[in-house]
């Protein structure tokens, strides 16, 4: 029986994005899903900034992007009144917006389809994991196929099978933490429609009484609808045709201040959930790993699920491919799991805040909610207190113990554990590009307005002031040609920051020497 350094379980969009990012970085991956490709329902449809980085990393990202919805705008309501608006891309010189909507079967076909462009992923549909054990060197997995029961040896396996995870199950441990006792509806209509592309949510509505709606655009002229129903009502009967299109009318009646004058539609999709905040206690064991919804789950509002797992796969992909090349201890897989369930509380937190104030199950709680509501048309104080989803931004790794302290004093909010920032840059030969495309797959060092006077292990850059034009062809100079890199990055002649593989910062200096850089790059690789 042959070994595979890594088989993943789970081929939605987590899974894919492990698999391909490590294919990439030259591993041979064993790709295993239960199913096949076809997903029912759009589920998760907004995908943030960082994933949209991460997968143009991939080499998908730009297909996304011109597929998908993109926007930066909220809205948010109070019955049948405005209360505020927000956006979450408020400066320029980014390469993404701040989300794309965009139906998850999208997503996974895209990445189906770049992953099936690497020789080195092998994806095996109708593979279904029933057993696994745990050995000193290695996880044997039972597998049902199409043809039979077959016994599969791994270095590593990572479990991205979902909320329900089967690898969870078989290895007897589960998620703990809070179930909230609301349903809600989502309903996904095709209809052509004047609503801009923007994020609706309304709290008390006419048109539904008593609850919460939220409304965006996807592609292809379809709409998603999440109506709260409260916790009395009976999922399946909410999820019949005749109960919803009433719902749907409702709304684009109120939209369109006329009954007469309301879109056809076709419902597409539809489907009652309630949901739970919860994690497992740890993502490791062992030789096993989990990442994704099998790991940690949260509330829809913020979309925080989809995004929070595909940050999981490109935090472990670089850390497998280290210690499976012997570049780094066994340890390192550790920091997956410390820097992982730290982002997982803090999706949890804020997830939990914005569930709480949606659907307040207390007197005082509501008291408190219908106040902050009030005040938030005319007060801007309250809007910060209104919280219909604090939308899905990268975790800033504080404590992980891979960065490496300040000796220096930095101005900005991008510290030691912040993932960098884009940038627009001049290369070259002229020509315009973004900096975080321009970075390698390993560990790279940024360097403003100078040469580094020594050999290193890692990829360099040097960031040229917008005024200094490169005047050669210099592959590793790019031109900060707005000031934005100085500006984001603090930066002055001689700063140096060093990113990890998966673009978090990890150390930063005024002036870096061979013994600081050494050491930076020993303590983000666990050699300590």
């Amino acid at each position: 029986m042959s070994m595979h350094p890594v088989v993943i379980i789970g081929a939605g969009p987590v899974g894919l994005t492990l698999a391909i990012d490590l294919a990439q970085r030259g591993q041979n991956v064993v790709l295993l899903n239960k199913g096949k490709l076809t997903a029912s329902g759009s589920k998760a449809i907004c995908f943030s900034k960082r994933s949209l980085e991460i997968f143009d990393r991939l080499g998908c990202g730009q297909r996304l992007v011109d597929k998908g919805v993109s926007w930066n705008v909220g809205r948010v309501f109070l019955k049948d009144k405005p209360l505020y608006s927000f956006d979450l891309l408020p400066e320029p010189g980014h390469s993404r917006p701040a989300f794309i909507n965009l139906q998850q079967y999208y997503v996974e076909q895209y990445l189906a389809e770049r992953a099936a462009e690497l020789p080195n992923l092998d994806i095996r549909w109708l593979n279904k994991v029933t057993a696994i054990t745990q050995a000193d060197d290695a996880t044997i997995l039972t597998v049902e196929t199409p043809e039979g029961i077959e016994t599969l040896q791994a270095q590593y396996v990572v479990a991205c099978d979902g909320s329900r995870s089967t690898a969870r199950q078989l290895m007897g441990l589960e998620t703990t933490g809070r179930v909230f006792q609301d349903r809600f509806l989502i309903a996904d209509v095709k209809m052509t429609a004047e609503f801009p592309t923007e994020r609706w949510f309304w709290f008390d509505p006419p048109f539904h009484p008593n609850q919460s709606v939220l409304l965006h655009r996807q592609p292809d002229n379809v709409w998603r609808i999440d109506f709260q129903l409260g916790w009395d009502a009976d999922p399946e009967e909410e999820k019949k045709p005749e109960k919803i299109i009433p719902r749907v009318k409702a709304l684009l009646a109120y939209g369109s201040k006329d009954m007469d004058s309301v879109p056809d539609f076709t419902l597409e999709w539809a489907s009652v959930y309630t949901f739970a905040c919860q994690r497992m206690a740890r993502f490791r064991h062992g030789r096993v790993l989990f990442a994704g919804d099998s790991a940690h789950g949260v509330s829809p509002f913020g979309a925080r699920g989809a995004n929070s797992g595909i940050q999981d796969a490109e935090n472990l992909a670089w850390k497998l491919d280290a210690v499976l090349r012997n570049q780094a201890p066994e340890a390192l897989l550790n920091s997956y799991a410390s820097e992982r369930e730290y982002a997982a509380d803090e999706n949890i937190r804020n997830s939990t805040r914005a569930t709480d104030f949606i659907t307040p199950k207390s007197d005082i709680s509501r008291v408190f909610r219908d106040a902050v509501l009030d005040l938030a048309k005319d007060y801007p104080f309250a809007r910060t207190l209104v919280n219909s989803g604090r939308l899905s931004v990268p975790a800033t790794l504080y404590g992980s113990v891979l960065n490496t302290p300040d000796d220096d004093v930095f101005e900005g909010r991008l510290i030691p554990g912040s993932v960098a920032l884009d940038a627009p840059v001049q290369l070259a030969n002229g020509s315009a590009a973004w900096l975080l495309q321009q970075l390698a797959e390993g560990f790279t060092l940024l360097v403003y307005g100078a040469d580094l006077n020594f050999a290193t292990s890692c990829n360099v850059v040097r960031i040229n002031a917008k005024n200094d034009l490169v005047k050669s062809a210099q592959p590793n100079v790019l031109v900060d040609i707005d000031g934005l890199i100085a500006k984001r990055y603090d930066m002055q002649p001689d700063t140096a920051y060093l990113l990890r593989p998966d673009q978090h910062i990890c150390a930063r200096w005024r002036q870096v020497t061979p013994a600081k850089l050494q050491t930076a790059l020993d303590l983000a690789l666990s050699k300590h």
